[in-house]
């Protein structure tokens, strides 16, 4: 059995829903399970067309403020459980996580803090990884299989970096953002698209200021992590870097079973 994950941050998904290259990829995407980060909207706003999609249980988990943060799942796959946050009262406010359980794995959509200008958000950042990755280690020791997806707000090297030098002490790849990453590998997770490309210039974000995106002047923040037990099951990962309607593109996972 083969199972098709996709993972977009859509930059609001009523601003997205307007742009022909959002519907161009959406009505002929062959995912099965279909992740939107910053969806920015509650669900009786959310256009109709994508409120209730033939073929896919959509599950959405909304922040109190309106029109901030936010996740959305699409899936064919029926789940048998799923979780919104991360079960940390300050932590959970701003809708930013959704774990589906499904027979073959658990999935956890998520949008990350972004530490914010001036780092002023790193402590709530910071915290908010280290809740998820006690979480994480503690289903892996349970014997779980478990994918990460979504936009980290974290880009981990300076190869994932159109100019290393120039991002330095900037938000998402201050040294206590990267250090994460770190830790997240150490504690046995992989992440996918460097199973199959090592090599430069593959970033999913770019900057609408400064027409990034034409001299592919990215950075990578979007990404799937699998557990190590997991890694003989990952047929592809790649960045969908053709497809725009957001600053982001989509990053998709193949898994065989």
């Amino acid at each position: 059995m083969s199972i098709r994950l996709v993972s977009w941050n859509v930059n609001g998904i009523r601003a997205v829903s307007k742009k022909d290259e959002f519907w161009d990829w959406f009505d002929n995407t062959d995912a099965d399970i279909i992740n939107f980060q910053e969806v920015r909207a509650s669900h009786d706003k959310i256009p109709k067309k994508l409120a209730d999609v033939d073929g896919f249980s959509s599950y959405f988990n909304e922040a109190e403020k309106k029109g901030y943060s936010g996740v959305a799942t699409y899936s064919k796959i029926e789940p048998s459980e799923i979780v919104k946050g991360l079960g940390v009262e300050e932590l959970d406010s701003e809708g930013r996580v959704l774990k589906i359980v499904y027979p073959e794995f658990i999935l956890f959509n998520i949008y990350f803090p972004n530490s914010g200008m001036e780092a002023k958000r790193l402590d709530f950042k910071v915290a908010f990884c280290d809740a998820l990755l006690k979480q994480l280690v503690e289903l892996k020791n349970q014997g779980e299989n478990i994918v990460i997806t979504g936009d980290y707000n974290i880009a981990h090297n300076p190869i994932d970096v159109y100019n290393p030098k120039n991002c330095e002490g900037k938000s998402g790849y201050l040294p206590e953002e990267r250090a994460w990453l770190d830790e997240l590998e150490k504690a046995g997770f992989v992440d996918t698209f460097r199973m199959f490309d090592e090599g430069e210039n593959n970033f999913t974000w770019w900057s609408y200021r400064t027409r990034a995106r034409e001299r592919n002047a990215g950075w990578r923040l979007d990404y799937f992590y699998v557990n190590e037990e997991m890694k003989d099951k990952v047929k592809s990962a790649e960045i969908l870097n053709e497809i725009y309607g957001s600053d982001h593109c989509p990053v998709t996972l193949e898994l065989d079973f």
